[in-house]
């Protein structure tokens, strides 16, 4: 885990490509590890029941947050010390650093976001347990303690595609910024979930959400990917890990209830809870959206970005009460409820995909350009 670089005569070309893999790696796992105890979980509560605190899911979910924050402490202490030493700092490795009360601290940004959202999910934890004590059981997923859980992971794996978007002259740089962009999608159609508690008649609210973070995202990865295949990628990264769990959270919520010795509830319907949330239609969205960024490319980049982002936003609002209603066997398709969770994705899509093209651009700044120094 070198941080350091001393120049192209001290450090061998073959080491300095992988220069920052390991801690990268470790940071992408630990969100991974968390995504597979949130995914575990929520099947839980569905076809099992109300838990406590300290069960197998949760263990999942807070060892994979630790995972990532011990890593990016590691990496703050590693380039304070280097820092400190008048050492040069490869700024490949995270991003720039930034100094953290004055200057005790230098963190690269991309490990400060990641090791501040590990923190919080610390404080949220507590909290949780607090909870869990309070009331014995947490029978939903939408309660304060565990959105906050969320949305302090969320801020992790948003640090998690800095640090792989600062290396991105790097194929891992760019393989872990896609594959980070579908674990944050993945994770997003669970945090929408407080969205339940707005009550519009005729309107699917959390598929509105769910409509705004995916254009978001995907429209990200086409940014930072700057030509044809960014935003398809992404999608692909999440039919991926839609798969996996499809199969996993079923399995998984079974296997762990027949070893504590609890039945399953009589009246499971079948469906993998969280998977089924994840927009299923989102790789042909994506690949409409790459056909317009094409068709367009004669327009100014902005102007691109928001008019895909109405068309990604429309189609994943509108396919979103379909798939729950083909998903969930429903005897009739709710066409009002249709369109006007089309029109509102439309919307939010607008802002979108503007917001998501600005942010994949800004994850480009992160590494240096071709023929800047390197190091800070």
């Amino acid at each position: 885990m070198d941080l350091t670089a001393g120049g192209a005569r001290a450090v061998p070309v073959a080491r300095s490509e992988r220069t920052g893999l390991v801690p990268a790696g470790t940071v992408l796992a630990g969100s991974v590890i968390s995504l597979v105890g949130l995914t575990w979980d929520i099947q839980w509560h569905g076809d099992v029941g109300p838990d406590t605190f300290f069960t197998m899911p949760h263990l999942f979910l807070y060892s994979g947050s630790a995972i990532s924050g011990l890593a990016s402490l590691v990496v703050v202490l590693m380039t304070t010390a280097a820092r400190r030493a008048r050492r040069p700092v490869d700024a490949r490795v995270g991003g720039r650093a930034i100094n953290v009360f004055g200057k005790v601290f230098a963190a690269p940004a991309g490990y400060l976001v990641t090791g501040t959202g590990a923190a919080m999910f610390l404080l949220y934890g507590l909290w949780d347990q607090w909870w869990h004590g309070l009331y014995g059981f947490d029978a939903v997923i939408d309660s304060p303690p565990h959105i906050g859980l969320l949305l302090s992971i969320t801020l992790s794996i948003i640090g998690t595609v800095m640090v792989f978007a600062a290396a991105r002259e790097h194929r891992w740089g760019t393989v872990g910024v896609v594959g980070s962009l579908g674990v944050l999608i993945a994770f997003s159609t669970v945090t929408v979930l407080g969205l339940q508690q707005i009550d519009v008649d005729g309107l699917d609210v959390v598929s509105v959400g769910i409509a705004l973070l995916s254009v978001l995202l995907v429209s990200a990865g086409a940014g930072f990917w700057g030509r044809p295949g960014g935003a398809v990628r992404v999608a692909a990264a999440l039919a991926v890990i839609q798969a996996i769990t499809w199969w996993f959270s079923p399995w998984a919520a079974e296997a762990y209830a027949s070893a504590v010795g609890l039945p399953m509830r009589d009246y499971i319907d079948g469906v993998p809870a969280m998977p089924s949330m994840m927009p299923m239609a989102l790789l042909p969205i994506a690949a409409v959206l790459e056909a317009v960024h094409l068709l367009s490319r004669r327009w100014p980049a902005g102007r691109v970005s928001v008019l895909a982002g109405v068309i990604g936003g429309l189609l994943v609002g509108a396919s979103m009460p379909i798939q729950n209603a083909i998903v969930y066997g429903s005897d009739r398709m709710p066409w009002a409820v249709v369109f006007a969770t089309g029109a509102a994705g439309a919307v939010v899509g607008l802002l979108g995909g503007f917001a998501g093209w600005r942010f994949g651009g800004m994850l480009r700044l992160l590494a240096p350009a071709k023929g800047e120094n390197a190091h800070a």
